[in-house]
């Protein structure tokens, strides 16, 4: 589960037995700097140098993905591969910068609070270095949310707890097909003819990344 460090989520992970792993969110452990970049230009400078390059990985698995034309398993391979060799000792190096700031900054200044945060955090923040699967931060899911702050004057009311779980449901799935350029309309249109005799087993088959790839 992919999140920032709001301490709400913290019993998700702690009540699951270790079922749910923690991913976090690179993006948000670089907020924290800029917050600081005030009363501590030169650290912030250097912490973001440091993020940029991580991302500079993300960008080059990126290009290659693109040029080489990968799908699936070889896409991931690349990430995998990439952030291995480049990005695994890139955090290796910042954290042991870090942990020597930490020793001489003032504990109750901002950049304090950023470092912190990055430390607090870092098993979660290194987590996405492991599978290739996984993103480097969770803004998809932050730009997804906006859409629904947006509208959320039109459809203030959903009625009952159960509407809401549905809700939640329904707009997972139209997020997904937008950002796989896929038509809602026709995506539920059409699973929702076959669900009545689809095996129960072969569900997996309709999520729209699978039913994208069946249709082509």
């Amino acid at each position: 589960l992919q999140a920032d460090a709001y301490g709400a989520y913290d019993g998700i992970y702690t009540g699951s037995s270790g079922t749910i792993l923690e991913v976090g969110c690179m993006a948000h452990a670089r907020n924290k700097f800029t917050e600081a970049e005030s009363t501590d230009p030169e650290r912030v400078l250097a912490a973001k140098a440091w993020v940029r390059k991580l991302y500079d990985v993300e960008d080059e698995a990126k290009a290659i993905i693109a040029k080489e034309k990968l799908q699936g398993a070889e896409a991931v391979a690349v990430r995998l591969r990439l952030r291995q060799e480049k990005s695994v000792p890139l955090l290796t190096s910042l954290r042991h910068w870090l942990l020597k700031q930490k020793e001489e900054v003032l504990p109750k200044s901002p950049i304090a609070a950023a470092i912190g945060y990055m430390l607090n955090q870092w098993d979660a923040l290194n987590r996405y270095t492991s599978d290739g699967d996984l993103s480097i931060d969770n803004n998809l899911s932050e730009r997804t949310l906006k859409l629904i702050g947006m509208g959320r004057v039109n459809w203030l009311f959903l009625g009952s707890d159960q509407g809401g779980r549905t809700a939640a449901v329904l707009y997972s799935f139209t997020a997904t097909c937008k950002h796989l350029g896929i038509n809602a309309y026709e995506y539920l249109r059409d699973v929702f003819e076959r669900l009545p005799t689809h095996p129960v087993d072969r569900l997996e088959e309709l999520l729209p990344h699978r039913w994208q790839v069946s249709r082509a």
